[in-house]
């Protein structure tokens, strides 16, 4: 008796629709693995092992897709795909030890293969460099390195954008590279103008809220190398770089008494800290990823003069910053899913990570 399994008509592959054989791994027509994952959008099971599927050409979701993290000192972040993405390719870490507060969050470059692991692999070991004490440099550096060890070739190569912020003592110490954002979030009023020196979306800014450099300002110091000279920001002025970089009027120098945190009700206003690496048509002009090459940081340490949060984010928050009032009430994790409501409410374009650090007595 022959007992040759033959094709039947009920069973098919998936991506050629080819008869196939009970109990075969492969289509013998085009070789697509059976009993592959479900395509979360077409209902197929013909996701590869990169995650695509084959029918639809959809990239599946993953874990990361909404993510809230929080620390016991108050520290929270939030990432989401948004509503445009079909993947979360932002990466966050948030991590507290004794004395320290170390924040990070990268930002795949999407026009990169596997941004999202650029990202992940960015935020895990810089987060453990600088839990351990490395400089802002030195975690850059083996962030770099892991990222760029990710890349079978120049034209595979994974990439994202890096903010690192570490709270410790009272002192801020930021480093970046790319459009990944860091703002300071206090009580104030609306500015009657704003900065014409900041080509950015401009948010509220406090003219009244106080912090000052802590030591010498690195970011003139260490610029990003091998960028194109027509594409890149063009740098700072000397007095510039000597302080924060504003959204809207220049808070005064000076150092004031530590006030207490904002009462329910009243308004915070941001400040941004941080110069995006980025031309003025808005590409990005720095990242992590073994075909930029030697990439360098740029490096900010500053001392807030009263209570306030330290907002650490990707652009798709803070492309939608123009004209927002943030919240003022609640925990920092309510406030980071207030200002995730937000970025969706106003089209969610882009994947989008927030992390708040409250500092002084502000929402401790």
């Amino acid at each position: 008796m022959d007992h040759t399994a033959a094709p039947r008509a009920d069973v098919r592959c998936p991506v050629c629709e080819a008869p196939v054989l009970t109990g075969d791994a492969f289509c013998e027509a085009c070789g697509h693995p059976l009993g592959a994952p479900s395509c979360t959008s077409c209902g197929a099971p013909a996701v590869d092992a990169d995650g695509y599927c084959e029918r639809c050409g959809l990239r599946q979701p993953t874990g990361r897709d909404h993510t809230e993290l929080t620390l016991d000192n108050g520290t929270a972040g939030v990432t989401d795909k948004g509503l445009r993405r079909s993947r979360n390719e932002d990466a966050m870490a948030l991590l507290s030890t004794d004395t320290r507060t170390v924040v990070l969050v990268c930002d795949g470059v999407g026009s990169s293969p596997r941004a999202d692991e650029a990202s992940a692999a960015a935020v895990e070991t810089a987060c453990a460099a600088l839990a351990r004490g490395m400089s802002a440099e030195e975690a850059f550096d083996l962030a770099g390195r892991a990222v760029g060890k990710l890349a079978t070739s120049v034209d595979d190569a994974p990439a994202c954008t890096y903010v690192s912020a570490v709270v410790e003592g009272g002192r801020i110490t930021l480093g970046w590279a790319g459009d990944s954002r860091a703002y300071w979030l206090s009580p104030g009023v609306r500015p009657a103008a704003k900065d014409p020196s900041v080509g950015t979306q401009p948010v509220n800014a406090d003219p009244t809220a106080g912090i000052r450099p802590a030591g010498p300002d690195l970011t003139a110091a260490t610029p990003p190398v091998n960028t194109d000279p027509a594409a890149a920001t063009p740098p700072a002025d000397a007095e510039s770089t000597a302080t924060t970089r504003p959204v809207g009027a220049q808070p005064p120098a000076g150092t004031r008494p530590a006030q207490a945190g904002p009462p329910p009700g009243v308004r915070l206003t941001g400040i941004q800290l941080t110069e995006d690496d980025a031309a003025p048509t808005g590409e990005i002009t720095a990242w992590l990823g073994a075909d930029y090459g030697d990439v360098r940081p740029h490096v900010r340490v500053l001392e807030p003069e009263h209570p306030g949060l330290l907002l650490v984010c990707s652009d798709g928050l803070w492309r939608y910053l123009d004209g927002y009032t943030f919240p003022s009430t609640g925990s920092p994790l309510d406030m980071a899913r207030a200002m995730l409501r937000h970025a969706l409410d106003s089209g969610g374009q882009d994947n989008v990570t927030i992390v708040l650090i409250p500092l002084g007595d502000a929402h401790g």
